[in-house]
């Protein structure tokens, strides 16, 4: 399923831009013409993203998400701002209440790609190591990943120090799929995957993914 983001600004013009440029890439977006609207289309969809504006009929920017970090499901939620409100007391402002990235108007759709795509696969890989790590992940899907949480719970040198997501990665890429589908299993996106692939390759101190299963089988941390 695609993420998906809410694009917020009071200028119909940007919003169907932004919209339909990122719809390019895969991603599902919402629009909202104010920022009421806005906070009523989060409660709604709980999007992975938030675009927004700051100056705004009925709630600005910087009250819609002054509010949202005072709500636990949306505390992690990534937040761009993109104003023609550019000074650096109104920058500081924004960061203050909660952005993560402030671009000025007019801005380049291909830097607020790069921006979108960096901060969901951060977020991606917050939550995913932090829902992961969580003795109830264990019990509640025991029948769906039975295979993974055996190799998890096994002994693991500390030399190692592997994460659980990594061992989930490791797990499956023995198995010969690609990032792709590692990523559809784990809920994750290839890049997230490659990433996790990366680490690993660093902490076993292999060259490619080949040394890297043999490396895990000679150390017993899979399944041969």
């Amino acid at each position: 399923m695609p993420l998906l983001i809410l694009v917020a600004d009071d200028d119909p013009g940007i919003r169907l831009a932004v919209k339909d440029y990122l719809e390019l890439y895969s991603y599902s977006v919402i629009t909202a013409r104010n920022g009421q609207e806005a906070l009523s289309l989060l409660g709604t969809y709980h999007p992975h993203l938030l675009i927004s504006d700051i100056k705004m009929p009925l709630k600005d920017g910087y009250t819609v998400v002054r509010y949202l970090r005072q709500l636990p499901e949306f505390r992690l939620l990534p937040v761009i701002f993109l104003t023609e409100r550019d000074s650096i007391g109104e920058r500081i402002q924004g960061y203050e209440v909660g952005c993560d990235i402030y671009l000025p108007k007019p801005f380049e759709m291909e830097e607020l790609k790069a921006v979108v795509r960096n901060l969901l696969e951060r977020t991606q890989m917050i939550q995913s190591e932090w829902s992961f790590s969580k003795p109830e992940f264990f019990r509640n899907q025991k029948n769906k990943f039975s295979q993974e949480t055996a190799i998890y719970n096994r002994f693991i040198p500390n030399s190692f120090h592997f994460t659980s997501r990594e061992v989930q990665v490791l797990n499956l890429l023995t198995t010969g799929l690609s990032n792709g589908d590692i990523g559809k299993k784990l809920h994750l996106s290839p890049r997230t995957v490659e990433k996790y692939v990366s680490s690993l390759l660093r902490k076993t101190e292999t060259n490619n993914r080949a040394e890297l299963v043999r490396f895990a089988l000679d150390h017993h941390l899979i399944d041969s």
